[in-house]
């Protein structure tokens, strides 16, 4: 099995790598006239797909802001969830979580790495 600084070292070269590439393909891209003009087009319609949303949800009034109101709480109830999670974890504590149809859940892990300043 490979050191964990040799996988880091080895995820580093090839994110320069696609970031070369990636700058590359973007280059031709900005060159390609016809790409130009459908990328104008797409920034129309998404700018009428906009307006539209925005027109919708006015139309729904107190309904609208009922789903903003949800959306939010989700996330601060998942982050909440998330918490209490790692709080028992910690403690040794098993998770065990159903849904209403009684289909179990079990955590799911992820460890990511960020520079140090």
């Amino acid at each position: 099995m490979k050191d964990i600084q040799e996988v880091f070292n080895e995820i580093q070269e090839l994110k320069q790598t696609k970031k070369e590439i990636g700058r590359e393909y973007r280059d031709i891209l900005a060159q390609d006239e016809d790409f130009q003009e459908i990328k104008e087009e797409l920034e129309k319609l998404r700018e009428k797909k906009k307006t539209r949303e925005q027109n919708a949800q006015i139309g729904m009034g107190r309904r609208w802001e009922e789903y903003e109101h949800a959306v939010s709480e989700i996330a601060e109830l998942e982050q909440m969830l998330t918490d209490i999670a790692m709080t028992n974890l910690m403690d040794g504590k098993s998770i065990q979580l159903k849904d209403k149809n009684d289909t179990e859940y079990e955590p799911s892990y992820k460890i990511t790495f960020k520079k140090i300043a």
